[in-house]
């Protein structure tokens, strides 16, 4: 059995240990890499944002509302509410004469902690376009107002919105949603709970669905090409999904959601899947994810250099003191 561990090393003592979940397959759906946890039922968070945004392009708001790729690529952000978002999502919120108190995602401080304490010194509270998820609820809200759908409550389960959404993760996931899996995410939208496997497939899915000639196809290509070509608007500065993107220029797309998890798709290779760590430590992902990739022949040399940040990280205190490193394992 495969066993993948992230190490926490302070001085020369091993101080946290982060064990990992993972199912990787190839176009075929064939197993490549497995901790043999399949059934494992999972929350996704957001890296399912790009299926969340699925009907939002399906609905062709991005037409009616004169939105352009930045605005696409921001429908699947967890963004860190750096001012290169917040100028794309003021434009939206214009474009579709919303008020702002219509987003149901709440609000929290910029994740980026420039960003933050800028707010902060500033002397103005955050409000909802600040929220991470906020281009997702924009996206929701523009995908209703297209089909004619009323945006009251557009976050509840039962809402005719959610329920595209819901069959849209069905069918790329490849497993009907129970209700017993049901929950509801950090920015009030239904979350769902899928078994480790079908996060995986639901990676070839996505693979296999962008090169047929459909609607579903047309809508997925549209995403991904947004994503790629803006891929610090989905993240931000030194966000690891974001760097992924940016370093592979655009080969593998991989989205981060919270309580650590990444689901990937190497474009080119066909190859793709899902890294969940079990005790969700979002730190223990990039160090896991780039030792897959080399393992997987997925990353080359040159990109395993720019990854130094996060591969082998060294670890320093608030007097920048070298006191540790963080380093993952791979087990066959």
């Amino acid at each position: 059995m495969t066993t993948l561990n992230t190490y926490v090393i302070r001085g020369e003592v091993l101080e946290s240990c982060h064990e990992a979940k993972s199912v990787i397959k190839d176009f075929n759906f064939n197993t490549l890499l497995t901790t043999q946890n399949e059934g494992d039922l999972t929350f996704p968070r957001s890296s399912i944002k790009v299926f969340q945004a699925m009907p939002f392009i399906l609905s062709n708001a991005h037409v009616k509302f004169n939105l352009n790729q930045k605005n696409i690529a921001i429908s699947c952000a967890s963004h860190a509410g750096e001012n290169q978002h917040l100028v794309i999502l003021k434009k939206w919120i214009k474009n579709i004469d919303l008020k702002i108190n219509k987003l149901l995602c709440g609000s929290h401080n910029p994740i980026n902690l420039q960003s933050s304490n800028s707010l902060l010194l500033s002397g103005v509270l955050p409000n909802q376009l600040h929220n991470n998820c906020s281009g997702k609820h924009l996206g929701m809200i523009s995908g209703c107002l297209a089909r004619k759908i009323k945006i009251d409550n557009y976050v509840d389960y039962n809402h005719p919105y959610q329920k595209i959404i819901q069959n849209i993760l069905e069918e790329f996931m490849g497993y009907k949603i129970k209700k017993k899996n049901i929950g509801i995410d950090g920015c009030s939208a239904p979350q769902y709970a899928f078994p480790l496997v079908n996060l995986a497939d639901s990676m070839i899915s996505l693979l296999r669905i962008k090169e047929k000639k459909n609607n579903y196809a047309n809508a997925m290509n549209t995403l991904l090409n947004s994503i790629l070509k803006y891929p610090l608007v989905i993240g931000g500065t030194d966000r690891f999904d974001s760097m992924v993107m940016q370093i592979t220029k655009g080969r593998i797309f991989c989205k981060g959601g919270a309580e650590g998890i990444l689901l990937f798709a190497d474009l080119k290779k066909n190859i793709g899947g899902v890294i969940k760590i079990k005790d969700g430590n979002d730190r223990a992902i990039p160090p896991l994810a780039i030792k897959i990739f080399e393992k997987l022949s997925l990353i080359s040399n040159n990109e395993i250099k720019k990854f130094s940040k996060w591969n082998n990280q060294i670890l320093y205190n608030h007097a920048n003191k070298k006191i540790g490193r963080i380093f993952s394992e791979i087990r066959l």
